[in-house]
């Protein structure tokens, strides 16, 4: 089971992580909140602490990715990148284990 963080996103990661004056041995914490019928939220954040009984560790890049076990399931072969174009500035995150679907008729307004 794995989380996948691209180069370029593990390089933005660390360009934030300088910027807050973070410790090196700060994690990236992803986090997944249930998103009602337009599938998951997630959320990415800074921690110092990691518990190896609680949480996953994936490191790439010299990035250190944790996950609640529990949620880590969820989350195998999930690609964090980060995207700089004409449609805005941003870190994408694809997830194979969520079908795309364009949410409840309520929610696409038909």
């Amino acid at each position: 089971m794995s989380i996948v963080l691209t180069e370029k996103a593990a390089g933005e990661v660390k360009r934030h992580m300088e910027q807050q004056n973070l410790d090196e041995g700060a994690f990236l914490r992803m986090s997944v909140t249930g998103g009602g019928c337009s599938g998951l939220q997630y959320s990415l954040g800074f921690e110092n602490e990691y518990d190896p009984k609680v949480d996953a560790k994936y490191d790439q890049h010299g990035v250190s990715i944790i996950a609640n076990k529990k949620m880590a399931l969820h989350l195998d072969g999930t690609t964090i990148d980060f995207q700089d174009g004409p449609t805005g500035r941003g870190f994408a995150i694809e997830n194979p284990n969520v079908p795309r679907t364009g949410g409840c008729p309520g929610c696409r307004g038909s």
